[in-house]
């Protein structure tokens, strides 16, 4: 597929041109448009309102200075970010990421992408993405917390549970959502739980909010293998990762009886064939904020290989779950060549478009992020829900609801790609079937 309709061409170079130097956000600009063409020819109502150029540009980019002093006492100076994309649907929703690799092109993409993944939860949320470069890794607890001070002091005056509801990303989990939301309370006088997600659970948290993302991609691919007769049990699989989405991803994997075999970081990966031992990776990465070298350390039968590549391990099932584009087309050889049957992105856009086009012409089932890591926002939404009612669910309840979400999502994306013309193409799906829903909440708004 390419981009060749001329309204959807048109669109992708005038922003192409707008936002120059911003490589992430060109390929998440394209990724969806050029699946856009046959809800456009239905659907000429939306390039006569303009609703495409509007979609493409943000309503809102804020960028700010962080200054912290560090525990020499030497004075720090960080960028912070939140990129405000679209409201249609309700109020902005997205995470906070807090990493060195963090710029405007990467929080654009990110933003776009939240845009259409909070469309298909269904839930009534906007889509926007924040975070800053800072690198919370090796600074002290106190570092953290001035960084975090510093960080809220500036961006408050745009948050709100009517407004812009932020929620944690890679960097941020709930030690960073913690010193964030004391910081607003503070600043505002207001206990506003529903202004943030991913909240500890005595103090306005979720259940399975940790878990979500991972649990839903799970739930994802188990849809997907559902559609040709399959399912999870028995099958390997490989992960990437160590994080939240990489241990809950493996740890549903394993619930439904498969046999998740990898776990990653930036140092490399670690293979155990007979099952990852998830108490002991969540004790070196949840607790001890260790290497994934040491699981190969403390676990005999596993191997540790330093700057490998995860997917080169034969597996019927895949979820990276790491970053954005480490999963190239290179990569997708090699899954494909060693039997792979599904991929389910647990991570935002971590498959290229190369690698895409050989999974999708080798016929293997493949998700996108946006629809198959949706668990995480989905769940989010559902704490804004017991925020505003000051309730709690149970964690079976919360993941109940995760589950017949994951289902819906699955199921808008399966029916779009069919009623589009590309049966079975999730990405098709799940583009179209978001956008039409943004699209005609914005329509009936009008330009604004």
């Amino acid at each position: 597929m390419s981009l060749t309709h001329p309204a959807l061409l048109d669109v992708y170079e005038t922003a192409y041109s707008r936002n120059p130097g911003e490589p992430e956000f060109h390929q998440a600009l394209y990724e969806v448009l050029e699946s856009l063409g046959p809800v456009i020819d239905q659907h000429p109502e939306y390039t006569e309102a303009g609703v495409l150029e509007a979609l493409v540009e943000p309503e809102r980019q804020v960028i700010f200075r962080v200054p912290w002093v560090d525990d020499n006492g030497k004075v720090q100076v960080n960028r912070g970010f939140r990129v405000q994309f679209n409201s249609a649907l309700g109020p902005y929703k997205g995470g906070l990421r807090f990493h060195p690799s963090v710029n405007l092109s990467v929080i654009k993409f990110l933003g776009f992408e939240q845009i259409f993944k909070n469309a298909l939860t269904g839930q009534g949320i906007g889509g926007a993405k924040g975070g800053s470069d800072f690198d919370p890794h090796g600074r002290s607890e106190r570092e953290v917390m001035r960084f975090c001070q510093s960080f809220m002091t500036e961006l408050y005056r745009h948050l709100g549970e009517h407004t812009d509801v932020p929620a944690g990303d890679i960097g941020v989990g709930t030690r960073e959502i913690g010193y964030l939301f004391g910081q607003y309370r503070k600043i505002t006088n207001r206990h506003e739980s529903g202004m943030f997600t991913g909240k500890g659970v005595l103090w306005g948290g979720a259940q399975v909010r940790t878990e979500a993302t991972g649990y839903g991609a799970v739930y994802f691919a188990k849809e997907m293998l559902a559609t040709r007769g399959m399912q999870l049990d028995g099958m390997t699989s490989v992960v990437s990762g160590s994080g939240n989405v990489a241990i809950y991803t493996i740890k549903k994997l394993q619930e439904l009886g498969a046999r998740p075999i990898t776990a990653s970081d930036s140092s490399g990966f670690v293979i155990d064939e007979a099952g990852i031992d998830l108490e002991l990776l969540r004790q070196i990465k949840e607790v001890e904020r260790g290497r994934i070298s040491e699981y190969a350390t403390r676990n005999p039968r596993a191997e540790f290989v330093k700057g490998g590549n995860v997917w080169e391990v034969p597996a019927q099932l895949a979820f990276p779950s790491a970053t954005q584009n480490e999963l190239d087309a290179d990569s997708a050889s090699s899954l494909v060549e060693n039997g792979v049957i599904a991929v389910a992105e647990g991570a935002n856009m971590p498959s290229t478009p190369g690698a895409v086009r050989v999974f999708q012409s080798n016929d293997v089932l493949f998700a996108p992020g946006k629809a198959a890591n949706a668990g995480g926002v989905a769940t989010s939404a559902l704490e804004m829900s017991q925020n505003a009612s000051r309730q709690r669910w149970g964690f079976n309840e919360s993941e109940d609801r995760l589950h017949e979400i994951m289902v819906d999502v699955h199921q808008a994306a399966f029916e779009a790609a069919e009623r589009y013309g590309s049966p079975g193409d999730y990405v098709v799906g799940a583009n179209c079937a978001a956008f039409v829903r943004v699209a005609d909440a914005m329509l009936a708004q009008g330009v604004i």
